[in-house]
């Protein structure tokens, strides 16, 4: 094939220098019908070749199919068509006159899925209409009570609006799930009718075929609860759900920089729900209307709240040591001396251990603890026992779980002397706790002094 600097030379040799087709091809050096063929052409545009569709007993139904399938974009993936489908509701419709095999449905359906949704590169735009919900966990570090934790914060975002809100917490568990998007529905006066989520092990037990997901029970008995309907995102496709993935970043960014301070985690989560709603004071990125007025729509289509408050919590049966301790997740709580060996139950909450006899009776309450090989212990049952038996005192094993400096206090006290230090005790942990009665202790016998009353002075001083 020539240039297009030969054909100008042929053209030029052709139609203003008046050559021969033969003269030119001599002087060129080119074929004579290669010249002829370029000397006489007029039309050089780029000649697309479209390949043509064979008609087939299919097309007069392809129109059909692809308002079907154009539809299914903004439906949940769960009640989208399937070929199978798409071919049997033509049957239904068109009877006998649909004279097509259900393979040449299976093979054009296929064809335009992968027009409509492309690769696993190309990102379709979902259109999330109003009172939707997406949910994720971000990790974030905050200081509780001067004790600093690496924890998470879950987010939930509104699409159609682009609110969103978030809730802290020292773990991601399911209780924290559950717990956090309850705040949020309590907090805004009602439910997302749709939420969609990634294939979190909190609430998905397990993927089967076809996309179908095993719920964790205790999760469909929150949903059913608080009657919303659950969508899962493919695996490892989290741009289903970017409105959220967008939400972590803004989140981190403009409430959890710097890392925040605070005395007691559940009050900070109620200012961060008032912050969010501050937050909602500014135009949406596109519509460029105030989310808060969006936000308003949203809230309009959202489902009413239930009448009776959902129980977050995980029932865990537990069997109390000799110490009348018991174990869950990694860390020991106390229970009471007399259920030591005893079966009891313990009930697991975001921020809270209850533990409870056989007949589900409150025994013991802790704050959760959170990390590995952590012990919270109330003294106050322990004590009480002690001081009905101070004798047999230094041979039980609570004695020994006491501090060193209580240890030695006692060991050098009488019958009547122990069982005062006993109810003192019991006194200042009643009122503060165990290390602040300890330190009161370890600071009066510092500056030689032994008799309670200058213990108590110098624990009231602190």
């Amino acid at each position: 094939m020539l240039t297009m600097v030969q054909i100008k030379d042929i053209k030029y040799l052709y139609e203003r220098k008046g050559l021969s087709l033969r003269n030119i091809s001599k002087e060129s050096g080119h074929a004579f019908e290669t010249v002829k063929k370029y000397a006489q052409m007029n039309d050089f545009n780029i000649k697309l070749n479209v390949k043509q569709e064979r008609n087939s007993k299919l097309t007069p139904f392809k129109s059909l199919i692809n308002e079907w399938l154009d539809n299914d974009v903004i439906m949940p993936r769960k009640q989208r068509h399937t070929a199978q489908r798409i071919y049997e509701r033509l049957k239904e419709i068109y009877g006998d006159k649909f004279n097509v095999s259900d393979r040449t449905v299976r093979t054009y359906v296929a064809k335009v899925k992968k027009e409509l949704y492309g690769n696993n590169n190309a990102y379709l735009p979902l259109s999330h209409p109003p009172g939707e919900a997406q949910v994720d966990f971000g990790e974030a570090e905050f200081v509780e009570n001067a004790t600093r934790f690496k924890g998470h914060y879950l987010n939930i975002s509104f699409p159609y609006s682009n609110a969103g809100y978030l809730q802290l917490f020292k773990s991601e568990n399911q209780e924290c799930l559950l717990q956090g998007l309850q705040n949020i529905f309590e907090y805004i006066g009602g439910v997302p009718h749709c939420i969609w989520f990634d294939n979190m092990s909190t609430a998905v037990k397990r993927i089967k075929k076809e996309g179908q997901r095993d719920k964790t029970q205790f999760f469909e008995r929150f949903e059913l609860h608080y009657g919303f309907s659950s969508n899962f995102c493919n695996p490892a496709s989290g741009h289903e759900k970017g409105s959220v993935e967008n939400k972590v970043g803004y989140h981190r960014r403009n409430f959890l920089v710097p890392i925040p301070e605070f005395k007691k985690l559940e009050e900070y989560n109620k200012g961060l729900l008032k912050k969010c709603d501050q937050d909602m004071n500014r135009k949406h990125y596109k519509k460029r209307k105030l989310i808060s007025k969006l936000f308003a729509e949203d809230k309009h289509k959202m489902i009413k709240l239930p009448e009776v408050k959902f129980d977050v919590f995980k029932l865990v049966a537990v069997k109390a040591n000799n110490y009348g301790m018991v174990n869950y997740d990694r860390n020991s709580y106390s229970s009471s001396p007399r259920y030591a060996g005893n079966n009891l139950w313990l009930k697991a909450e975001a921020h809270k251990i209850t533990i409870l006899n056989q007949d589900y009776q409150e025994i013991q309450q802790h704050r959760r603890l959170y990390g590995e090989e952590k012990e919270s212990m109330k003294w106050i049952p322990y004590l009480e026992l002690m001081a009905k038996r101070p004798t047999a005192l230094k041979y039980t094993d609570f004695f020994h779980q006491l501090p060193q400096t209580l240890r030695k206090y006692l060991d050098n006290c009488d019958y009547q002397g122990k069982k005062a230090t006993l109810n003192a005790l019991r006194r200042m942990i009643c009122e503060s706790d165990i290390k602040t009665a300890e330190k009161a202790f370890k600071e009066t016998l510092s500056l030689g002094l032994k008799d309670l009353d200058s213990i108590y002075s110098t624990y009231y001083r602190m």
